[in-house]
C-alpha cells in the first residue's frame, strides 16, 4: 500500500516541477493538493492568483484540491493554529507526509519540519538542494509555461509580471535574482506542461501595484519588527468570466 501524502501546491513552477517528480516515482498516493487561500480576497496566498483559476488548474491536473482559507495578514500564531487544525483534518484520512517544493532555505524548511513534528507528520523535499539552474532548466525543457503573476520590487520592476517563464525571461533576469525565485523574488502560475491533462485557458487582466507589512518568520529576526515589501501583481481571468 502507497503512502497517502498531503502535497502543498500554490499553483507555481517549483510546486509543478515538484509534483512532476512525485508522480513519475509512482510510490505516494497523493490525498490532495493543499493551497493557502486568502480568504477576504479569494486569492492563493502570496501568488495573488483568483480561486476560480487555481480550481480549473487542479481539475487540469485531476488531482483533488482543499483549500486552507488564511485570514488577512494573520499573525503567525493564527496561521499556525490553522495550518495545525487543517493538517489534523487530513491526518484523519491517514496523512502521513506532507510534501513541499522547498529548495534551498534552511529555515523554513526547519519551521515546516518543528512544526510538522507536533502532530506526527514527515516532511518530503524532492527538490531540495538541486542547483536552481538546472531546476528552471528542466522545468522548461519538460515542457511546463508558466507565467509570472507577482513580483517583488525589492529585486524585480514591473516588466517582469505577466512574463512567460521562458530563456528570454530567465536571461533578462538581475545577478541577484535567483532563477527559481527562491528568495521570494517572483511567484507564478503553471499553465500547461506534463501533468496537465490540457492547458488552462486564461487572460491576463489588470496589473496593480500593492504593499504589505510582513511579519519575519523567525520573531527574532530584526526583534520580531514587521518590514514592508511592495510587490507588482498581474490578474489572470477565466475567458467565462469576461463580459
Amino acid at each position: 500500500m502507497k503512502e497517502k501524502i498531503i502535497f502543498n501546491w500554490s499553483g507555481g513552477k517549483d510546486s509543478a516541477l515538484c509534483l512532476y517528480k512525485i508522480l513519475q516515482h509512482n510510490q505516494y498516493d497523493i490525498l490532495c493538493l493543499l493551497t493557502s487561500v486568502s480568504e477576504p480576497y479569494q486569492r492563493v496566498s502570496m501568488h495573488g492568483v483568483r480561486v476560480d483559476v487555481l480550481e480549473a488548474q487542479t481539475k487540469s491536473i485531476g488531482l483533488p484540491l482543499h483549500k486552507m482559507f488564511i485570514p488577512e495578514m494573520p499573525s503567525m500564531e493564527v496561521y499556525e493554529k490553522v495550518m495545525i487544525s487543517t493538517l489534523e483534518s487530513l491526518i484523519e484520512k491517514s496523512a502521513t507526509a506532507s510534501v513541499f517544493g522547498d529548495i534551498f532555505l534552511e529555515d523554513l524548511r526547519k519551521y515546516r519540519e518543528d512544526q510538522l513534528s507536533k502532530i506526527g507528520l514527515k516532511g518530503i523535499f524532492p527538490l531540495w538542494k538541486i542547483d536552481t539552474n538546472k531546476l528552471v532548466r528542466e522545468f522548461i525543457d519538460s515542457g511546463f509555461k508558466a507565467i509570472t503573476t507577482c513580483v517583488n520590487d525589492s529585486y524585480l520592476d514591473k516588466s517582469f509580471v505577466g512574463r512567460i517563464i521562458d530563456d528570454d525571461f530567465i536571461k533578462d533576469l538581475p545577478a541577484n535574482v535567483d532563477p527559481c525565485g527562491e528568495n521570494g523574488e517572483f511567484h507564478s502560475f503553471v499553465f500547461d506542461g506534463p501533468i496537465f491533462k490540457m492547458p488552462v485557458p486564461f487572460v491576463k487582466g489588470e496589473i496593480v501595484y500593492k504593499k504589505y507589512n510582513a511579519p519575519k518568520l523567525n520573531e527574532d529576526d530584526n526583534k520580531g519588527i514587521p518590514f514592508e515589501n511592495g510587490f507588482w501583481y498581474c490578474d489572470l481571468v477565466l475567458p467565462s468570466k469576461i463580459k
